[in-house]
């Protein structure tokens, strides 16, 4: 049986981790290289990096942050932001980063996910989606959360598989930083959907969402940021908790 992972995510804006609600009411998180150097030291199983605000300005991921994340860390790594074309991912991975995350510029241009998984093998690809929902409806949403699209959840989660995608990142936009639980039903239908893992994030609040994450919404990795930058959960603690009560992970 697979190990559950577990995944802080250090969301950098301006060269700082910062974290908001609702992809609003962005706070300061602190430095990522201090955060991830300490990440790696509790025992994370991966680290993702995104670039929150490089779609937004057009520019690309600060590839001399990664580089310098990736030299105090020596867990899997993932980076996004910003990357819109092959060109872009070859520094991030000679920076460090293990994988690449695509969002908005796959949801403009869904051919990059077959160009992208070509180059560099599906298992460096994830497919990052935001989604929010509308009229009853996982509606996903571009840069940074602030364009809905035409896109609906679980098409796109799927037709990202069959392009290519080695894992999709599902970010319910509803639960992201409110603390009361991962989105547990859309995860367990992407999970009957698909054959690639899964990563749950948003609404990552107490160590009881993990395991409903892993057990309701049959998620293969739970992807939290403040309640690990603020302290409130330690990781360590974490992973007690869920290997006492039979969720496998490493310890």
């Amino acid at each position: 049986m697979l190990t559950k992972r577990i995944i802080p995510c250090l969301d950098i804006k301006d060269g700082r981790t910062v974290k908001g609600v609702n992809f609003i009411n962005i706070r300061d998180a602190g430095d990522p290289v201090e955060l991830g150097a300490a990440y790696a030291k509790q025992g994370a199983d991966e680290l993702v990096f995104l670039d929150i605000s490089a779609t937004n300005e057009q520019r690309k991921t600060l590839a001399h942050l990664v580089k310098e994340i990736a030299r105090h860390i020596n867990i899997p790594f993932t980076v996004g932001g910003g990357i819109s074309s092959v060109a872009d991912v070859a520094p991030l991975l000679e920076a460090g980063a293990d994988k690449v995350s695509v969002n908005s510029s796959a949801v403009k241009n869904p051919k990059l996910i077959d160009e992208l998984s070509k180059s560099f093998g599906s298992q460096c690809i994830v497919l990052a989606i935001d989604a929010r929902k509308i009229d009853n409806q996982w509606t996903v949403h571009t840069h940074g959360g602030r364009n809905p699209t035409d896109k609906k959840l679980f098409t796109w989660a799927k037709e990202g598989q069959e392009r290519g995608a080695g894992e999709i990142l599902f970010t319910s936009m509803d639960h992201d930083g409110t603390k009361n639980g991962f989105a547990n039903d859309p995860l367990e239908k992407l999970h009957r959907l698909l054959t690639i893992p899964i990563v749950a994030s948003g609404g990552a609040g107490n160590m009881g969402h993990f395991i409903d994450a892993f057990l309701l919404g049959k998620a293969d990795a739970a992807l939290a940021a403040s309640i690990f930058h603020f302290g409130e959960i330690k990781i360590p603690d974490l992973k007690l908790f869920l290997h006492e009560r039979n969720i496998n992970v490493r310890l």
